[in-house]
């Protein structure tokens, strides 16, 4: 017995750093993903507001693409659906809750009412397509079309913009004015992190939950959603200390768009996905739940409280506690 429990300890230990490496290189693969992505379009002539809004927007959203189609396809449908549903719920409760919480959000009402339509046409576009039990090619499909819709929007949007700053974090120095070896070295190497992390995240975070008997559904929404989620809330805490709500909320609209939107649909596309009874009757009625809430809250005097804060977290806290078997 006691043999046992030591080899099961190792096993433990082992899938711990897995899971603690992958978490690392997907955040580094991310910072390094914005930094050099950038630098590169602005190089090639494309202008910082609209890097700030599409390239960066996506980048932060690279893990969660990462994550889902090596877990998706290698591992269960599960891993790759229940990343998205528990990231865009974590990135709203979590990221944006914690975000209220540091430093009450003022909430630019273009940023509202231009994105948020997005968001929430997003997630009901993912309950529509998923009710009939599987999300296949043509779903896949009809997300991308959207998301190029968006993101034609946002860039249209961006050209037109008056006075929109990017946070200092994400604005790109440019000496040269062309792409250099050195920004596509830093690419390669974002992409190098972000595949070894998937594979750590994916890796260590299945093999310590099923350990303790949980399903690939519960490991997606909960520990491999918070890995892939840690991007997001590492730039928007940073944000919102810096007095920058409207890249604090920003940050979590746009996600949670490309989360849906570019993830799900290139995943649909490559490999059918089946929806159970229990995402369609638990999952995607709490998806919706949360990003009408969010959006009601921002509407709300246009300001996210340091209540309106508490109020997410504990509805993420919430959330996870009803997922414990």
């Amino acid at each position: 017995m006691t043999s046992l429990q030591t080899l099961a300890g190792a096993f433990v230990s082992v899938e711990a750093l897995y899971l603690v490496g992958g978490i690392l290189l997907l955040y580094l693969g991310a910072e390094l993903l914005v930094s050099s992505a950038s630098s590169l379009a602005i190089g090639y002539g494309v202008a910082p507001a609209t890097v700030g809004v599409t390239i960066v927007a996506f980048s932060t959203t690279a893990p969660e693409l990462f994550v889902s189609v090596i877990g998706g396809i290698g591992i269960s449908d599960d891993i790759g659906l229940g990343n998205i549903i528990g990231s865009n719920i974590a990135n709203i409760g979590l990221v944006l809750g914690a975000s209220a919480l540091v430093q009450p959000l003022s909430v630019d009402s273009k940023l509202l009412w231009r994105h948020g339509p997005f968001m929430l046409a997003a997630a009901v576009l993912l309950v529509v397509l998923g009710s009939d039990g599987t999300l296949g090619p043509v779903d896949g499909g009809a997300m991308l079309v959207l998301l190029a819709v968006f993101t034609g929007y946002m860039m249209y949007s961006s050209r037109n913009a008056d006075g929109d700053v990017i946070p200092e974090e994400m604005q790109v120095e440019d000496d040269t004015g062309s792409a250099s070896l050195r920004e596509i070295g830093l690419l390669v190497g974002a992409g190098v992190c972000l595949l070894g992390g998937s594979f750590g995240l994916v890796q260590g975070g299945t093999g310590i939950l099923r350990s303790f008997g949980f399903g690939d559904l519960f490991i997606g929404i909960t520990i491999i959603a918070f890995g892939t989620s840690l991007p997001e809330l590492a730039t928007s805490l940073v944000s919102s200390i810096r007095d920058e709500a409207a890249f604090s909320i920003g940050n979590v609209v746009g996600s949670n768009i490309y989360n849906v939107l570019a993830v799900i649909g290139l995943l649909a596309l490559v490999n059918p996905l089946t929806v159970r009874p229990s995402v369609q009757t638990f999952h995607f009625p709490m998806v919706i739940g949360f990003t009408v809430g969010a959006m009601a809250l921002m509407a709300y005097g246009r300001r996210l409280s340091r209540w309106s804060g508490v109020a997410l977290v504990g509805g993420y806290a919430g959330f996870v506690y009803l997922l414990l078997p």
